[in-house]
């Protein structure tokens, strides 16, 4: 397990906590492997009836971290299935076992479309919500180019990924990506009750629920398809300008490099 994924049991619900406050919970290779393995072993534990994902610190998660962005970019689109993270995507995909987010702070990237895979969803009114791929010449992928249209309609969606600009809690509520938006300092405590709630229900019965809600073999099939238009896009030079304008702090300019 990684030292920035905490694990933490109470009856049947299984909290699983992003713990790299100084880097805005910015998720690398090691925390994603950390990440499948606690939601794989969610999954087959029959005492853990709920996964609730939280954070510590003043973000939710900054994304995926930079410097594993640039290191992906020398893999093979085929390598990237492979990695941690795509096993991660997975184990979401797969997880029959309803799943509970508390989001305070910014959602970045893979800290928003993680919400698209948990059942009931509680952000902080002032919480800033983003998908910001197009900004780094990347591609959707966790199956949000499907579940984030599905959920708040192409329009809204084609804007956060096409301008990669936040909405806040209140926003997120509205549009259907969260079931609760509350005080920052309430976040915690109400989707602790609410995953308290569903760990007290029959949990064959949820499970069956949430099963017949979705189709884990589809949303797999679209993870890879994905994982190619984002594999292709990490080894562009779109890609290289974006990257080196994030590292100089500059604007990225994309007219020499189409």
């Amino acid at each position: 397990m990684s030292e920035h994924i905490k694990l933490e049991r109470d009856g049947g619900v299984l909290t699983v906590a992003f713990d790299r406050a100084d880097k805005k919970n910015a998720i690398t290779q090691a925390m994603y492997s950390a990440l499948a393995e606690a939601v794989e072993g969610a999954k087959t534990d029959d005492a853990v009836r709920v996964v609730l994902f939280r954070s510590e610190g003043d973000s939710f998660s900054a994304g995926n971290d930079i410097a594993d962005f640039i290191a992906l970019g020398s893999q093979s689109s085929g390598d990237l299935v492979e990695m941690g993270v795509f096993r991660f995507l997975k184990a979401l995909a797969d997880l029959d076992k309803p799943a509970v987010a508390a989001v305070r702070g910014r959602a970045v990237g893979i800290g928003l479309t993680l919400l698209l895979h948990c059942d009931m969803v509680v952000v902080a009114e002032d919480a800033l919500l983003s998908v910001p791929f197009v900004n780094l010449a990347l591609a959707p992928e966790a199956a949000s180019s499907l579940l984030l249209p599905a959920t708040i309609g192409h329009q809204r969606a084609f804007e956060l990924f096409a301008l990669g600009e936040a909405i806040d809690g209140k926003t997120a509520l509205a549009w259907g990506i969260a079931n609760r938006a509350v005080p920052a300092d309430q976040v915690d405590a109400t989707a602790r009750e609410l995953a308290g709630k569903l760990a007290a229900r029959a949990p064959n019965s949820i499970r069956k629920t949430k099963a017949l809600m979705r189709d884990a073999e589809a949303l797999w099939t679209l993870m890879q398809r994905e994982a190619q238009a984002f594999g292709s896009q990490m080894r562009s030079p779109e890609a290289m300008e974006a990257f080196m304008a994030f590292s100089q702090k500059r604007a990225p300019d994309f007219s020499k490099a189409g």
